[in-house]
């Protein structure tokens, strides 16, 4: 899923018992809120999108966000919500792949 040098998380909507995560929008709905977090802060008057730090994307029919070891860098306590997220939910997490 993820290159060897990558630093992204891939948070499933597949729980850890192999059950579709609803509802159907959880990972627009967790990107959305985490939209504020980017590199350099949400600026007044910017367009709403998605942060490039937490994105959601679809593999293999599944929803799924991904999120950059950036967020963690910078954003110390988002990192926490998203990451407490998946683990209060259940949900696989896909983790970066060693060299």
């Amino acid at each position: 899923m993820a290159s060897p040098n990558s630093k992204e998380f891939i948070i499933l909507g597949i729980t850890q018992d192999g059950k579709t995560f609803r509802p159907s929008d959880w990972a627009e709905r967790l990107a959305g809120v985490m939209s504020q977090f980017r590199p350099g802060g949400a600026m007044p008057g910017d367009y709403i999108s998605y942060s490039p730090w937490c994105v959601p994307n679809q593999i293999d029919g599944y929803k799924c966000v991904v999120v950059h070891i950036d967020l963690k860098e910078s954003e110390p306590m988002a990192w926490s919500f998203v990451m407490n997220f998946a683990k209060d939910n259940q949900l696989q997490v896909k983790e970066p792949q060693k060299p």
